[in-house]
């Protein structure tokens, strides 16, 4: 086997592989399951932290 059928086979390899593991982080994203943990995560940005609400404004 020459070098080049061996970078071939694995590069095509690579592609498989990363879209394999591209459409089970979709299909665990819109997995019914996991749908309120992740509105959880979601809503992290919006939710108010009692820390930083301050009795002297």
């Amino acid at each position: 086997m020459e070098m080049e059928s061996v970078y071939g086979f694995f590069r095509s390899f690579w592609v498989v592989w990363l879209m394999i593991i591209f459409i089970g982080i979709v299909a665990w994203a819109f997995w019914p399951r996991n749908k309120q943990q992740l509105e959880a995560h979601g809503r992290i940005p919006l939710d108010d932290d009692p820390d930083d609400q301050r009795e002297d404004r």
